[in-house]
């Protein structure tokens, strides 16, 4: 299968495109064929092993001190489940999912857990447009788990990518939303929900505020305590000392708290971020779109919005969603059931799939234990 290579860190030129082996599917596993991950600030990071402060060591220890552990990085993604392992239940070949992985999602194929983060596509996106929820989505409804109906939310960051969902979740829970951002993301960020935009450039926030959210890491703990109520929390993405020290002594005592979290989705955090998209609560913003082979500027591109890595091409994903398939997308259609090292096709569709294309009948042979690429 093609996949984007990190052979070493460095800056998005160091992606190469490379053929790798398919991954293998143990009984739980689901086999899913990516059509789309997007790029985030986690996947600058995992490229370039950039992390802020003391982290930088944690960091390298934990995906690689020279190189990457895994070569084929990315952490979200959006496709279709092509095979199942023995044991699994959850899903069934021909499911489109979307949802966040380790790494591997820069890649035609992704085996993983029925039971990690991932639930079905929402009905109103497409594959592009699920792939850019993870990421922002789960981080920003970790912070924001306990702001309450009435209270006033200062977002410093609005429009990236977990500020753009915390805008959105803040007015979800009833919060006065206020949204710090540059003046040429105005509209897009009142367009989210925001009730006050202040440009970062320009103005300097005032008042006091429930909860402060620094997406940005523009802020600090003391800076933003005095706009903040007694009960009030300052949460911030950049680890530091300082925030370590902050959190402790926060904790100790009455009045403002600093926060600091990673946020890792699981699978229920995964169905209500799909609930919330169908609904309407949560919209995804999408800048721009790459192909696979153009990855290295997918990754070198600064947009106000999410940038999409397009796996497999938008024709074929139109024509899978839309049930068209004519000519070469026919045949494409028939991708990959193909089951490594003991996995169980669904005969059902398999049957179905002969019916419906006399053709290629004597690939779907019953005695068959895969269906193979074909075109």
């Amino acid at each position: 299968m093609r996949a984007a290579v990190t052979p070493v860190y460095g800056p998005p030129d160091v992606l190469e495109l490379r053929d790798v082996p398919k991954p293998a599917l143990r009984e739980r596993d689901v086999l899913i064929e990516v059509h789309a991950s997007p790029v985030n600030a986690a996947d600058h990071r995992l490229r370039s092993a950039d992390f802020p402060s003391f982290s930088a060591v944690i960091g390298r220890l934990i995906i690689g001190l020279r190189r990457p552990r895994h070569a084929v990085q990315g952490t979200m993604f959006a496709g279709r489940v092509v095979a199942v392992g023995r044991a699994v239940t959850r899903y069934a070949v021909g499911d489109d999912v979307f949802g966040s992985a380790d790494h591997g999602t820069y890649a035609e194929y992704l085996a993983v857990s029925e039971d990690g983060p991932m639930a079905r596509l929402p009905q109103n996106l497409s594959y592009g447009e699920a792939a850019a929820l993870p990421y922002g989505a789960v981080t920003a409804m970790h912070f924001l788990r306990d702001l309450r109906p009435g209270e006033k939310l200062l977002v410093l960051g609005a429009s990236g990518g977990v500020g753009r969902f915390a805008v959105q979740l803040g007015k979800h829970r009833g919060a006065e939303v206020t949204a710090v951002c540059s003046a040429a993301t105005f509209d897009l960020v009142r367009g989210l929900g925001a009730d006050h935009v202040l440009d970062y450039a320009t103005a300097t926030p005032d008042g006091r505020y429930d909860a402060i959210f620094d997406v940005a890491g523009v802020s600090t703990y003391p800076r933003a305590r005095a706009l903040l109520t007694s009960t009030g929390r300052y949460m911030t993405l950049l680890l530091s000392v300082a925030v370590l020290v902050q959190m402790l002594v926060t904790s100790l005592r009455r009045g403002p708290k600093a926060r600091f979290a990673i946020a890792f989705g699981d699978r229920e955090q995964m169905e209500e971020i799909r609930d919330l998209a169908e609904r309407g609560v949560l919209r995804p913003v999408i800048a721009r779109t790459f192909p696979l082979a153009r990855i290295a500027e997918a990754h070198a591109a600064r947009e106000h919005g999410a940038v999409i890595v397009e796996i497999v091409s938008s024709e074929l994903r139109r024509a899978e969603r839309g049930g068209v398939m004519e000519g070469s997308l026919r045949r494409r259609e028939i991708l990959s059931l193909e089951i490594a090292n003991g996995a169980a096709i669904d005969r059902r569709q398999i049957r179905d799939v002969a019916a419906a294309h006399p053709e290629v009948q004597e690939l779907c042979a019953p005695q068959r234990r895969e269906v193979s690429h074909i075109g």
